[in-house]
């Protein structure tokens, strides 16, 4: 069984509709994918994905309100996990959104785009915070996750956010974009891969990320 975890936010029914187009590509039951909302029937699941949208810090309250968060931490260390959006962003220690903690379980920082940090056009002038529409993703390093995706010009991938996560460790960045400055916009670590845009909004691209994790096996 996949699940989607269901905290009461993220974008779940178009993740569970993109999943099931996936495992209908691969030839498997699109009845594998559950949205799952009990603590005990996420952690029976075979791999896991963590969706997650609007503030950070409406979303670790709703984690917890939920009862959740005791087994998502366990299923994050022991299954094949993938993590989306404000799913990514909730996985490290901190976000300036009203001073959020997080999962912790990476370690840095998640900050907003601005034009003091360089988030401007040629011109100068200041970028629209959020960043939503089309952005090419580049990214750095082979994985499982992103096999055939990665291309000299970047794969296209749809965004919708305000902050972006910065790990500490580099080792950990999978993917970056430009939004004025150049952002982590995908990491990797041992059983986890997180991504800041939304795969499942991401049509033919999406849809080859979702198939390569639900054929994931990590070492």
């Amino acid at each position: 069984m996949l699940a989607i975890v269901d905290y009461g936010s993220g974008n779940l029914r178009s993740v569970e509709r993109a999943v099931q187009a996936a495992l209908h590509t691969l030839g498997r039951d699109p009845s594998e994918v559950m949205l799952v909302s009990h603590p005990d029937v996420l952690l029976r699941a075979e791999r896991v994905i963590f969706p997650g949208q609007g503030s950070m810090n409406d979303c670790m309250q709703s984690l917890t309100t939920s009862g959740l968060m005791p087994a998502l931490r366990e299923v994050i260390r022991r299954r094949p996990f993938l993590g989306i959006c404000v799913g990514e962003q909730m996985l490290f220690a901190q976000s300036e959104e009203r001073d959020t903690p997080g999962l912790n379980i990476l370690p840095g920082r998640v900050l907003r785009f601005s034009a003091a940090r360089g988030a401007v056009d040629d011109s100068g002038r200041p970028l629209k915070v959020p960043h939503m529409g089309w952005n090419a993703v580049q990214f750095v390093r082979p994985h499982p996750v992103t096999d055939g995706l990665a291309t000299p010009s970047g794969a296209w991938f749809y965004f919708v956010h305000s902050y972006h996560a910065e790990p500490e460790d580099p080792k950990q960045v999978l993917g970056q974009s430009d939004y004025g400055i150049r952002f982590t916009c995908a990491v990797a670590s041992d059983n986890i891969v997180a991504t800041q845009f939304h795969p499942e909004k991401s049509a033919a691209v999406g849809q080859r990320l979702l198939a390569n994790f639900l054929r994931w096996s990590p070492s």
